[in-house]
């Protein structure tokens, strides 16, 4: 279903054409249509008359009244009012029956209003990526639950998503932890003894203070990374065990959190490495510096002003984070054969990214015009001092402690609430709200700012909070259980006829989902849908307050917006990937 935005620009276009096609270029001629900001000034703006005034050396106000004049009858027809204000801006105000007419279009579209793709696109997420033998922490949660959101939107859309995970598991890391279990913990790396991921970071931690301190371990673990390198079964049998163990670690968040990944870490591209090395080179793309091979790309320099590289090859042969994220992009561009690539991120790395496009492009690789390339950075989850968020003892938070908490304070509210609830929908509720606040409350920050995490105002019932939302969810489902109604037989027998201010005001803002999700799709902004979601839900709150539902003689059309707003909020609320209930 076309969006409004989209369809309204094509209409107004053409009456620009007609009106002055002679004297202007096609790509002059689009139509500027906004969202009008102001609702009293009406439901869309064309802003085309100021900069074509520039162009036809005439007055903006005049030029708009031609606009308007040259639009077609029927188009016309879908217009309360048309005016003009201020300078030269065209206002339009939809009328009733054309926007009842849209919102049961919308009601009866799967996608609710949203555009289908031009061209069904095969984009890959990349999200996540947590290090083999260490736990998730809460500097994963943002690339998490953001990747989840962005794909669960292209998903929604009709693109073929991948959703990869690319998982640290290979480096220098794997040969401490290998000869540190094997003198503290053979049990383990025999498969006699089982061990959790807990344990695998707390031999990290020791190993690597060994590493850093003691000559002789920090030679015996760079040998031993030879040995897993060069494919040695033992050493390969002890990666694949601290690898699974760290797995079923990282799946135990993700199920909390129902997200759905597909793990290709960076152990994946080890074959490729040499022969990315190798074509570079063939390329003339390789500069040697202090022996290591290195790429230098015009635009990147560091403080001295000096060109910064893109290391290749390490002057001992070995390859590193850069050569990995090469072969991965290269590998995504043509076995892959993705329309388009996203890497999540935080904000630290977002030069790193723009070298490894950039490097790509010049390999011959990527191609703008066939293949975009997005880094999706994010700011800092801060503690309430305003700092990178610690436990008390100033360690970095775990994932699981954090949403375990959440869960925890959510289901006191709960109780508080309703000490009458059961044992098995308290556990839901609570896993539903605590689960939910989390994730809302980073997709309702923009994602390139640091947010400061906080409980308190996560699970709070007002403000632009999820629990806000699901109540608000939740509100509608007892309207409709409050009428008796069968909603079968209403949906068959009402259709949407929207009349009363609030009921239009509700009404435009549904029908604007579509574009929403497209400037979500194009900036890959989360909190585009928060901010729209919210906006629904207070517009709803305003229906009403002031327009009865149950027993009024528009039960019937009304029902059916009831029904359009819920199937829309739990729609919104599940590409953020929120659940929903219908009691609370």
């Amino acid at each position: 279903m076309e969006t409004l935005l989209s369809a309204f620009r094509k209409k107004v276009t053409g009456s620009i054409a007609r009106a002055f096609g002679n004297s202007l270029s096609e790509a002059e001629q689009t139509a500027d249509i906004a969202p009008c900001l102001e609702a009293g000034f009406g439901h869309y703006q064309c802003n085309s008359a100021l900069r074509l005034s520039k162009l036809l050396k005439q007055n903006p106000r005049a030029i708009a009244q031609k606009i308007i004049d040259h639009l077609a009858p029927e188009d016309r027809a879908l217009f309360a009012q048309i005016e003009i204000a201020g300078p030269g801006f065209i206002n339009f105000t939809l009328s009733s029956p054309f926007l009842s007419a849209q919102l049961q279009e919308q009601l009866n579209d799967p996608i609710l209003g949203a555009a289908e793709p031009e061209k069904k696109q095969k984009i890959i997420v990349e999200f996540s990526s947590p290090n083999v033998a260490k736990e998730l922490h809460v500097g994963h949660i943002r690339s998490t639950i953001i990747g989840d959101c962005l794909s669960r939107l292209f998903e929604f859309l009709g693109h073929d998503v991948l959703r990869l995970n690319h998982i640290g598991d290979w480096g220098t890391q794997f040969g401490m932890l290998i000869v540190y279990m094997k003198q503290s913990c053979p049990d383990v790396l025999s498969g006699k003894e089982a061990t959790d991921l807990a344990s695998l970071m707390k031999w990290y931690r020791a190993s690597k203070k060994l590493f850093d301190e003691d000559p002789d371990f920090k030679k015996r673990a760079q040998l031993q990374v030879v040995k897993l390198q060069s494919g040695d079964p033992e050493s390969m049998q002890a990666w694949k065990l601290i690898c699974d163990i760290s797995r079923k670690g990282f799946q135990e968040i993700y199920d909390l959190l129902h997200v759905k990944i597909i793990e290709r870490g960076e152990s994946f591209y080890n074959p490729y490495l040499k022969e990315v090395v190798e074509e570079l080179e063939a390329k003339g793309l390789i500069t040697i510096s202090d022996g290591a091979k290195c790429i230098f790309l015009e635009g990147f320099k560091n403080r001295e002003g000096e060109m910064l590289p893109l290391m290749v090859q390490k002057s001992d042969g070995g390859y590193n984070y850069d050569t990995t994220d090469l072969a991965a992009i290269r590998y995504r561009i043509f076995v892959d054969k993705a329309d388009r690539i996203i890497a999540i991120t935080d904000v630290g790395q977002k030069m790193h990214f723009q070298m490894i496009f950039a490097a790509a492009e010049k390999a011959g690789w990527l191609d703008p015009s066939k293949t975009q390339a997005d880094h999706v950075g994010f700011g800092l989850v801060l503690g309430p001092d305003g700092k990178k968020f610690k436990t008390r003892s100033g360690e970095t938070e775990k994932l699981i402690d954090l949403l375990t908490e959440a869960v925890d304070k959510a289901r006191e509210i709960l109780i508080q609430r309703d000490p009458s609830l059961g044992k098995e929908e308290l556990e839901h509720l609570a896993s539903v709200l605590g689960i939910g606040a989390v994730k809302y409350s980073d997709l309702s920050t923009n994602r390139t700012k640091d947010y400061t995490f906080s409980y308190d105002r996560m699970l709070r019932f007002d403000g632009n909070t999820a629990v806000f939302l699901l109540y608000s969810y939740v509100r509608i489902m007892g309207i409709k259980r409050k009428t008796n109604a069968d909603m079968t037989q209403v949906l068959s027998q009402f259709k949407i006829d929207v009349q009363h201010p609030s009921e239009i005001a509700l009404g435009i803002h549904l029908r604007r989902f579509g574009e929403v999700l497209d400037m979500m799709g194009r900036d890959l902004l989360p909190n585009r849908l928060t901010d729209f979601l919210y906006e629904v839900a207070e517009k709803f709150n305003a229906f009403f307050r002031d327009c009865r539902v149950e027993g009024s003689p528009e039960e019937g059309p009304r029902l059916v917006l009831c029904e359009l707003t819920a199937r829309l909020l739990k729609k919104g609320l599940e590409i953020l990937g929120l659940d929903t209930v219908e009691k609370m």
